[in-house]
């Protein structure tokens, strides 16, 4: 498995994580302060023209609501200057609900302008149309490029509000999901590796104060921090939660995997939300994913998964690539960002040995099941994190799979991001839909590739 997540940059010296973030945040530093001139620069001139406009009277009463509430991003859409914090105030209420054609026409200050998503039409459609939309009550399906942040599927159905986008929500309850960050802090703070020990009593699935404790028995299991996670073991992951990391260690790591943060993205995105105490139980339950306190949107589980791919360096999502005006003049063009190293590049090899074990024997075996005879999957290197939790009353199931899908002979990497409220029956199961999006994806994406290659041999 080594090698197949190479970072941007050498491996970090073995300092620490806090070292190695500090250098990656120093280095980001001159990006962003180049950004702010320009940006207050605007503001101004937007204040400017609100103040001026006010007192000559141009606003009349029932006059265009967009223009004087956004006259900020009108002045620098006008000029050529929007960045991406500005796409939602163009956008106004159009969201890019599941968008299933090139371009999406929108109307800003009386003005037409055409928005090109990174929006693989094809996948898209496909999507859609294979939704389960008699048992779930939600489902979202993100795919993204981990290399420059595209999304190439953003998919979803709410039976509860269908004008409400499941991909970009984070009600739902992060399960299982989370003990991705859990092994990244402890693989980043104890020096863990894939076959480090551990024990447990009990079941693999429960979690009882009982359970949290190093006293063996003849009852008591041994198992492999790779086959913890593969086989999602709470007890495991509770003790190490709860008792090996420091209290502040989950919190800090959580904030850096960009819980309790917002991150840029074209679209209003809400922030997945995580509480930790002091109490040893509560993190334990935190760290093993086995509460109903931690949530995460299917968009923001991308991202995560796109720091292990990306050497542990996560990217911001985008969804627009470019918008033009009627005149066919560029107003936003869209480039890969990433934010801050969340890990060290040996860290989220191992965290990728860890999703690739979920697969091969995990709780992914069954749904992946024959993927090494299968003509596209065989061809690819498959990881993945499964989740479960039912709500509070307990009339829906929350339902994971997140994981990546990289080329062994190339350099393709997609991840995918899949939640599933199931309702009184199971309907299709969260990985059953990555499932389609990966096989979907790289079957048209060889196809495309051994043409070009015909081409250029002849």
């Amino acid at each position: 498995m080594s090698g197949i997540f190479p970072g941007d940059r050498k491996p970090a010296s073995q300092s620490g994580w806090k070292a190695y973030q500090e250098n990656l945040k120093r280095q980001n530093r001159p990006t962003r302060s180049a950004r702010r001139p320009r940006r207050v620069f605007w503001l101004a001139a937007g204040i400017g023209v609100v103040v001026a406009a006010i007192l000559f009277g141009v606003f009349s009463a029932g006059g265009n609501e967009d223009a004087g509430g956004s006259s900020a991003a009108s002045a620098r859409i006008r000029s050529a200057q929007i960045d991406k914090s500005d796409v939602h105030i163009l956008l106004g209420d159009n969201r890019l609900t599941n968008p299933d054609q090139q371009p999406v026409a929108v109307s800003f200050d009386g003005r037409p302008y055409q928005i090109h998503t990174s929006l693989d039409v094809g996948l898209q459609q496909y999507l859609l149309n294979r939704l389960d939309r008699v048992n779930s009550r939600y489902i979202g399906i993100v795919a993204m490029n981990p290399h420059t942040g595209r999304l190439v599927a953003m998919a979803g159905f709410n039976k509860n509000d269908p004008d409400t986008d499941p991909c970009l929500s984070a009600d739902y309850l992060a399960a299982s999901i989370f003990k991705i960050v859990t092994a990244a802090a402890a693989v980043e703070e104890k020096g863990y590796t894939a076959a480090s020990q551990f024990t447990f009593n009990g079941d693999k699935h429960t979690l009882y104060k009982r359970q949290l404790t190093d006293k063996t028995n003849r009852y008591t299991q041994s198992i492999s921090l790779k086959e913890s996670f593969a086989q999602s073991v709470n007890p495991v992951f509770g003790k190490i939660g709860g008792l090996y990391l420091g209290p502040q260690d989950l919190e800090t790591y959580a904030h850096a995997f960009a819980f309790n943060r917002s991150v840029d993205f074209e679209l209003p995105w809400p922030v997945s939300e995580l509480t930790v105490t002091q109490e040893p139980y509560q993190r334990a339950e935190i760290a093993s994913g086995f509460n109903r306190q931690t949530t995460l949107s299917p968009l923001h589980a991308a991202v995560i998964v796109s720091a292990l791919v990306n050497g542990g360096r996560p990217v911001e999502p985008t969804l627009v690539d470019r918008i033009v005006d009627r005149s066919g003049r560029s107003v936003y063009q869209s480039a890969p960002r990433f934010m801050p190293a969340v890990v060290s590049p040996q860290t989220a090899d191992v965290l990728g040995q860890l999703m690739h074990a979920t697969v091969v024997s995990g709780t992914a075996r069954q749904i992946f099941r024959g993927h090494s005879r299968n003509k596209v999957l065989s061809r690819l290197t498959l990881g993945g994190k499964t989740g479960s939790l039912s709500n509070r009353s307990r009339d829906a199931r929350f339902d994971w799979f997140v994981g990546f899908a990289s080329e062994k002979q190339g350099s393709e990497k997609l991840v995918v991001a899949v939640m599933v409220a199931h309702e009184e029956y199971i309907g299709t199961r969260a990985g059953q839909y990555a499932r389609m999006v990966i096989e979907h994806y790289f079957k048209n994406y060889f196809a495309k590739k051994e043409q070009a290659g015909e081409g250029s041999s002849g």
